[in-house]
């Protein structure tokens, strides 16, 4: 590694990246998608909103997201990393900060679905930067710290969003989502300031250990490469897939479900919600490295078995010690499969060929997250309760469990 100057000499700039990473997560994904379940229950009495209806604005937000993934590689090799994440964290700020003025049901899904075009094209490039800045005994560690912004988002929206609606008695909610806007749109241009697409732009190589490196390139060269084939990249879809899918029913509906079934105060339920985000801090940081220590395949299966666990208790509704289980189970590896599925990606294809590989994944996640909501609020529509919509969520990270284990055991 090249010889770093000044205030870069203690510290490698790649741990910048990551801290910026970090604030672009928080916006993106924290403030711009998981934000909205606390948003929903006082929308929702504002607008006359039903379970469908809720339903469709978490979905069409995935399609949005959904539409704009595809394009990430493309658009990277056009326009940078720096430059699309900046634009598109602007969009997820303004269409937010927008919905302050909306009247109707229609406005609000127009709106939230170029949200989450935003979101897509600064989540996919912020987590491609990871192979770039950091070799493969790091990147599980970097892309979880990365993905912790989701959790400081959710902490945040936890307390943040009911103080506000109880503060503008009269459609707080309008005023949860301008604030939530411009708090992105300051993100925007931080992560401007901050960002760079290859450690060469400030002399420097990608962070990681040598040995590590080198010992990855001998077997290489003595055993051929390992590369993604095209069955693998949909089995890998299709495990992200399986994510997408159930992870976002307990993420949208948990609130909705506490408040509307079992009664509980908005402030509560936030409460509640706030601890999700406190455990899922570690999510990221700790799966990461464990995935590095042990492989991606067995950090895979860990997590999925444990959120099995997590949507089982909730779906059973037995008791409160039962929920609280439920939200440390769902809390203490939220964000790890995204961290998984960079380095996973990252070590399979390289840095070039991240943002491509990992754009075509996100799409079949994003498939996923948009059948989950829409099923959930249709199936608890019909049954009058989310208790169905949990249990389609656990079967399905059992499913990851046992798909998991089928993954080609990588060299480590």
């Amino acid at each position: 590694m090249k010889k770093n100057s000044g205030w870069l000499a203690t510290v490698h700039y790649g741990w910048f990246i990551v801290a910026a990473g970090l604030l672009c997560n928080f916006g993106s994904i924290g403030i711009g998608r998981f934000a909205l379940g606390m948003l929903l229950p006082a929308m929702a009495t504002g607008l006359d909103l039903s379970y469908a209806q809720m339903g469709y604005i978490s979905t069409f937000n995935f399609v949005g997201y959904l539409v704009s993934v595809l394009a990430c590689g493309p658009l990277v090799k056009r326009f940078g990393f720096r430059n699309l994440i900046f634009f598109a964290l602007i969009l997820v700020g303004v269409t937010m900060g927008l919905v302050f003025f909306v009247k109707d049901f229609l406005t609000v899904l127009v709106l939230y679905t170029l949200t989450g075009v935003g979101t897509g094209m600064s989540n996919v490039p912020i987590m491609a930067l990871v192979p770039a800045w950091f070799k493969s005994s790091l990147r599980g560690r970097a892309a979880g710290f990365i993905v912790v912004g989701s959790g400081v988002a959710i902490l945040l929206s936890g307390w943040l969003i009911p103080f506000l609606n109880s503060l503008v008695l009269t459609d707080g909610w309008r005023v949860s989502w301008l604030v939530l806007g411009v708090i992105v749109f300051f993100i925007a241009f931080i992560c401007r300031l901050v960002l760079r697409d290859s450690p060469e732009e400030v002399g420097l190589t990608a962070l990681g250990s040598e040995k590590i490196e080198r010992e990855r390139v001998r077997a290489v060269q003595e055993d051929g490469p390992e590369p993604l084939g095209k069955a693998e990249i949909l089995h890998v879809g299709a495990l992200y897939y399986l994510f997408g899918f159930s992870y976002v029913i307990y993420a949208t509906f948990l609130v909705t479900s506490l408040v509307q079934e079992r009664g509980f105060s908005e402030v509560y339920a936030g409460q509640l919600w706030s601890l999700v985000g406190l455990l899922s801090l570690v999510s990221g940081p700790v799966f990461g490295a464990f995935s590095d220590r042990f492989g991606r395949k067995a950090g895979l299966m860990t997590v999925f078995g444990l959120q099995t666990v997590a949507y089982l208790l909730v779906a059973l509704n037995l008791t409160e010690t039962s929920l609280y289980l439920s939200i440390f189970c769902y809390g203490i590896v939220a964000w790890s499969i995204p961290s998984i599925m960079t380095a996973l990606i990252g070590d399979r294809v390289g840095p070039d060929e991240t943002a491509r590989i990992f754009g075509i994944i996100t799409f079949i996640f994003a498939i996923g997250q948009i059948a989950g909501p829409a099923m959930a609020g249709h199936l608890a529509e019909t049954s009058g309760s989310f208790s169905g919509s949990f249990l389609v969520a656990s079967a399905c990270t059992a499913a990851g469990v046992i798909g998991a284990f089928f993954l080609r055991k990588e060299r480590r």
